[in-house]
């Protein structure tokens, strides 16, 4: 089942932070930074009718639906099983979600899968990750932009404890490091993951690349730095109430992937150890995967299904994790300082 939940307040939560021992492990890896063009993104589509998009959109070759995903345990009733999320894009599903219990846990996560042939993506910066502005894209999203969105995701951490660098809008914020896990968008919206320098590349067609600690999953599988009992070098976290004692393990984590075919999935949920997030996008099919940001303030995806006609709002927002702190106004509100990236019909 699915829930819509919305939320219009800032977080009450101290920001997230990385362990000296993750900053060290990523200390050696050497910056890499290359010119690149400006993004752009195509039309737009409607779940409930006809969308008004650009003409790019017709003629669009949809990738594959995916196949229900093997529940890790059973007995909870509709885990794997896909269901359509947001609007349609060409009359074609965009966006599926659906959710697992992780190996060892007790409480689902929300896992989304977003098809790259239909959806464009671009990265939102803000004034605290990475800060540095002003930028042409940052919160709230524009009514222009709202004409064809259909999902937004949390960025990662703060530049300082990221162990990464940041790329957008024609320069380098934070160099780029050799081997860090980096989200890559070109000027057409495509996406690639991997590690920077080997799987991934500068070039003249690039556009942003995001970069976060380094994989949690490369070549299907969960990485070695995945089942670390320092669990610290993926993020310090915060406790079960508060942030102002010591952190846990099992705490709200998120993470992107990229499949064999080249769908985007997400997964965010409550309770995550750093191995159970990596053998969840892996379940979800991802080849390579990297964290997002931790912590209950900002781990969010939202997506969107207004009216025919209508731009997206939140208020025809829904949340993957109906318990998730931030909801679909929160990629709106102009008070968001965190990066994201959004998923808008081509």
């Amino acid at each position: 089942m699915r829930f819509i939940r919305r939320s219009t307040r800032p977080p009450v939560l101290a920001a997230t932070a990385v362990a000296a021992a993750a900053v060290t492990a990523l200390a050696a890896l050497a910056p890499a930074v290359a010119p690149a063009g400006a993004a752009t993104v195509p039309g737009a589509a409607s779940r409930h009718g006809h969308g008004h998009g650009h003409g790019r959109r017709h003629g669009l070759r949809p990738l594959p639906a995916p196949s229900p995903l093997s529940p890790f345990a059973p007995g909870v009733s509709g885990q794997g099983h896909w269901q359509p999320a947001g609007r349609t894009v060409a009359g074609q599903t965009a966006v599926y979600e659906t959710t697992l219990v992780p190996p060892g846990g007790g409480t689902a996560a929300g896992i989304a899968w977003m098809d790259t042939h239909l959806l464009a993506a671009r990265l939102y910066s803000g004034s605290q990750s990475p800060g540095g502005g002003p930028y042409t894209y940052t919160a709230p999203i524009e009514p222009a932009q709202a004409r064809t969105l259909v999902a937004a995701f949390n960025g990662g951490f703060k530049m300082p404890v990221a162990g990464g660098g940041y790329y957008t809008e024609g320069r380098a914020v934070v160099p780029l490091r050799k081997g860090a896990a980096s989200l890559v968008i070109d000027r057409n919206g495509d996406v690639a993951l991997g590690a920077w320098g080997s799987e991934v590349k500068m070039s003249s067609k690039v556009s942003s690349v995001r970069q976060n600690l380094t994989l949690l999953v490369d070549h299907g599988r969960p990485t070695p730095l995945a089942s670390t009992p320092n669990w610290l070098a993926w993020g310090a976290t915060c406790g079960v109430s508060s942030c102002n004692g010591p952190g846990v393990e099992h705490q709200w984590r998120s993470g992107v992937g990229v499949t064999a075919s080249g769908a985007l999935v997400y997964v965010s949920g409550p309770g995550l150890a750093p191995l159970q997030l990596a053998e969840l996008l892996a379940r979800a099919g991802a080849q390579r995967a990297m964290q997002l940001d931790i912590n209950p303030d900002w781990t969010v995806l939202a997506t969107y299904d207004p009216p025919p006609g209508s731009p997206a709002a939140p208020a025809n927002g829904s949340s993957l994790v109906a318990d998730s702190v931030q909801g679909p106004a929160i990629f709106f509100a102009a008070w968001w300082a965190r990066d994201f990236v959004t998923m808008s019909a081509r």
